[in-house]
């Protein structure tokens, strides 16, 4: 039988040095509390699927309810709308009696057929012509244009002499020379044709 020495002051120092490098081979065992099952707790299964996350409670919506008392479009002012819409600088009661049909055109031009390239400088020459000869009232008619098809991503306006005549009205050359333009009454064309009120010359 091995007898036991005690170790020197000198050898203790050596092995408490060692034994701080040490490592236990083996975890030292979790004490079981009164209460807790001798039993291994289980680990989550991966696969299982998860309990969805509650959505919060939306309010309810309508369809259109956004829009409830705004305008149902927001449309481009028609020719009419806009020609009425200008400013009188022509005499009130002349102006009158030219909307109504009273006034009897003092000439008159047809672009009606007529390309944009061929119709705008036949325009010019017309009105400044016209106004250099000393008329007042004269009659432009351009047609209400026909629906043709249209096979391209931009929809296509009908009747495009209608709707450019009155913009080159308005540009030079010949914008200084008109006072007023109305569309014209229907024993003149109605929406087809256009009343081109001109300035004096000075």
């Amino acid at each position: 039988m091995a007898r036991h020495r005690k170790l020197r002051p000198e050898e203790e120092e050596i092995w408490q040095a060692v034994a701080r490098t040490a490592r236990p081979m083996h975890a030292p065992e979790r004490m079981i509390l009164p209460g807790e099952a001798d039993t291994p707790p289980v680990a989550p299964n991966p696969f299982h699927p998860k309990e969805p996350a509650q959505r919060p409670v939306l309010p309810p919506f309508r369809l259109g309810e956004k829009t409830r008392g705004k305008p149902a479009h927001d449309l481009a002012p028609t020719i009419r709308q806009t020609l009425a819409a200008a400013p009188v600088q022509m005499d009130a009661k002349a102006y009158g009696k030219m909307t109504r049909g009273k006034l009897v055109p003092e000439a008159r031009i047809d672009l009606h057929g007529m390309t944009l390239a061929e119709a705008h400088p036949e325009l010019i020459g017309f009105i400044l012509n016209a106004q250099s000869m000393g008329l007042r009232l004269v009659l432009v008619i351009t047609g209400k244009g026909k629906l043709k098809a249209d096979h391209g991503p931009i929809p296509q306006r009908v009747g495009a002499l209608r709707h450019q005549v009155p913009q080159w009205l308005r540009l030079p050359p010949v914008g200084p020379s008109v006072l007023q333009i109305s569309e014209a009454h229907l024993k003149h064309g109605g929406s087809g044709a256009y009343y081109v009120y001109l300035r004096k010359l000075r």
